[in-house]
């Protein structure tokens, strides 16, 4: 009688520690999926964190792009990417400046950076919220606005996909991205 009491209480437990198992097992698979991302510092020469922007990079100036720098690149980081936006635009939020595919040796932008006279031909320029490939500048209608300077480390070069939007930037880093880093500035028209 013992044995059969003993034989129910095993089968009765058997499904609950294997499922306990599996259950485990699929989190645990799922924390190696999940990546823990670095932090980058992303600096510019003309502005600081939570800083004006200057004139000269704005609508109301040359509309040049702003030189940026980054650093803390993690090892195995195969490229970077950028995308520059403003979540303050009246109809949701606007895209500056989409680039990717930027070599791992690179570490800044100089100012005014063009993708279509830039040497290193690998860095592609995404469409920006007016439908070019380059950078526009703030352009509030009104009211301060924040521009956000996005960088994004990868562990990997993304395949020729010159003029993805933002999103579908996005879209295409999910699961690649190692670091990230963010600089913001603001900017009124006078």
């Amino acid at each position: 009688m013992k044995k059969f009491k003993t034989w129910i209480w095993v089968a009765t437990l058997f499904p609950w520690v294997f499922a306990f198992g599996f259950v485990s097992t699929l989190f645990a698979q799922d924390q190696k999926k999940t990546k823990t991302l670095k932090d980058l510092q992303v600096h510019s020469k003309v502005f600081k964190q939570n800083g004006l922007i200057p004139v000269l990079y704005t609508c109301d100036g040359s509309n040049f792009s702003p030189p940026l720098e980054w650093e803390g690149a993690p090892p195995h980081t195969k490229s970077f990417a950028l995308i520059c936006d403003d979540p303050d635009a009246p109809r949701g939020t606007f895209v500056h400046w989409v680039m990717f595919n930027i070599p791992a040796s690179v570490s800044q932008l100089n100012e005014h950076f063009l993708v279509k006279d830039n040497p290193l031909k690998e860095i592609l320029g995404g469409i920006n919220g007016a439908g070019t490939k380059e950078y526009i500048g703030p352009c509030p209608p009104k009211g301060t606005h924040r521009y956000f300077f996005k960088v994004y480390a990868l562990d990997i070069t993304l395949i020729d996909k010159s003029g993805l939007s933002a999103e579908n930037l996005m879209k295409a880093m999910d699961g690649h991205i190692l670091a990230k880093g963010v600089l913001m500035g603001k900017y009124e028209r006078k």
